[in-house]
């Protein structure tokens, strides 16, 4: 048998051209000890903080403590299939999750993982977890008005596209309500919005889903999901994820809201877990980066400069207060972060004052530079006016003689109060907003009993709609009050008095 040597070299040299090297190296460590969400793993010497890391049965870690001799890893889901002495490796990646427009109309979990049993999240682009929040060069003042379609909120605590309201009071006073409202008013304004529900009963997320859904939300929403059930740091991380998700709109030149319900529960995580990794505890048991810990997510809200495209992410971080203290740790170092609070008072919200808002506590600090011209101009002296009718209300239960003057007063506040109530999933267009507070504010409501003025409203805005659409074209296309506006304005307010009867839908 002869061997073809010309042929042996020609394969032989085809072999080393196609020749390439994969060197898979890897670090793989042990488990030291496991439990409660969290891992002591020995021999990841060269591990990053924040790296991921693969336990030996597919669940993911992210390396959290780096000690001497030991690395403290959290565990991204079911660390009960996790045993002492397993192989760890780790991945040479950060955390990230999945973004697009693949997960609108989706229910996630954290890492993006579907929850809602519709099948694989289809996208193709992945965004780190966390990121650092853009420089004060790259952004730009907040002026852009982000509508609630709450008239409370809309007229005394504006919020702007890029701002960070916080919405902040005991357990049961409405705070989701608001959010979720706001969310449901972003259906024609292309914003698209993000849902974080921390620590929540799942039945309770159900129950927002299915109002989303039935209010058409759902086609431009996200709702990330770490139930009360799931492990502490997948609540610890989903106000990162979502926020990761968000941000592929706004460096797009595109707007995004997100809800993070709420963060007292995220800190709760964070403290559980710092505890756990034997982290020194400070006031209230908490870290002492548990400011960092909050401050980091919420400075990723901005509107960007321009040049960067213009985009923004507005956000509606939720913290829940005890026996409403506001002074307590989390509260005042959420109050301190972001740019106004939405104060929700139970004793307000009992009787039936709802949103149960508390014009002197609620804040916004951006101010008129997040309204419309149209909403800057009747709604100037609104907040004011309402902490002069709560001084008033407080003198008049003494029982004294009132002259007719401060009687006057105490009457109109006791109207604007019953007009600034707004039911829940009913947000309402900003020129509607504008023309009953005008109204209102103007003595138009004086003469009609406090009981009607629900219904007042109700009339007043469907008469506007319907036979005075022209002059609500007209504002919603200036955003302006003018002279020759307020006129017929006024001519239609006239017009309207001589066809309401008084009402029974009051309530």
């Amino acid at each position: 048998m002869k061997f073809k040597s010309d042929e042996i070299a020609s394969v032989i040299q085809k072999e080393i051209e196609q020749f390439a090297s994969h060197i898979d190296v890897r670090e793989v460590g042990r488990v030291l000890e496991v439990g409660d969400g969290i891992a002591q793993v020995y021999g990841l010497a060269d591990v990053m903080a924040g790296e991921m890391v693969e336990f030996a049965n597919g669940v993911n870690g992210l390396a959290f403590n780096l000690e001497e001799n030991s690395v403290g890893v959290i565990i991204l889901g079911d660390y009960l299939n996790i045993n002492e002495g397993e192989e760890v490796r780790s991945t040479g990646k950060l955390l990230s999750v999945p973004v697009g427009d693949g997960l609108l109309g989706r229910v996630v979990d954290p890492l993006g993982n579907p929850m809602d049993g519709k099948g694989p999240v289809v996208s193709s682009k992945r965004r780190d977890v966390e990121v650092i929040a853009t420089g004060v060069a790259e952004r730009q003042p907040v002026c852009e008005p982000l509508q609630t379609g709450i008239k409370a909120v809309d007229a005394l605590t504006p919020v702007g596209r890029g701002q960070r309201e916080l919405i902040i009071g005991d357990r049961k006073t409405g705070k989701t309500a608001i959010a979720v409202d706001a969310i449901i008013n972003q259906r024609d304004s292309g914003v698209k919005c993000f849902y974080v529900a921390i620590g929540q009963k799942e039945s309770t997320v159900a129950g927002i889903i299915e109002k989303l859904r039935d209010s058409g939300a759902m086609d431009y929403t996200t709702v990330i999901l770490s139930g009360a059930s799931d492990p502490a740091p997948l609540q610890y991380i989903a106000p990162y994820s979502g926020t990761a998700m968000a941000e592929e709109y706004m460096f797009n030149g595109g707007h995004a809201l997100v809800v993070y319900d709420d963060l007292s529960k995220q800190a709760v995580a964070y403290r559980e877990l710092s505890l756990l990794m034997r982290r020194p505890p400070g006031r209230e048991a908490f870290p002492g980066d548990v400011f960092y810990c909050h401050s980091r997510l919420l400075e990723r809200s901005s509107k960007l400069s321009d040049a960067l495209g213009g985009g923004s992410i507005t956000s509606f971080p939720i913290i829940e207060t005890l026996e409403g203290e506001v002074s307590a740790y989390i509260p005042t170092n959420v109050i301190s972060i972001t740019d106004g609070q939405i104060y929700l008072q139970p004793d307000l919200f009992f009787s039936g004052v709802k949103p149960a808002m508390n014009a002197g506590i609620s804040v916004s600090r951006v101010g008129g530079a997040a309204q419309i011209k149209a909403m800057k101009k009747v709604s100037g002296g609104l907040r004011l006016d309402l902490a002069a009718f709560r001084e008033l209300e407080a003198f008049a239960q003494m029982g004294t003689e009132l002259d007719p003057a401060t009687q006057a007063r105490l009457d109109r506040g006791y109207r604007m109060v019953e007009l600034l109530k707004q039911g829940q999933y009913k947000p309402m267009h900003v020129a509607d907003q504008v023309f009953v507070i005008y109204a209102g504010t103007r003595g138009h409501l004086d003469n009609v009993p406090v009981d009607d003025v629900r219904g007042w409203e109700e009339q007043f805005v469907t008469f506007m709609q319907d036979q005075k659409s022209e002059i609500r074209d007209e504002l919603i296309e200036k955003q302006d009050m003018s002279d020759s506006l307020i006129e017929k304005l006024e001519a239609a307010l006239t017009e309207f008095a001589t066809q309401y009867t008084g009402s029974s839908t009051a309530g």
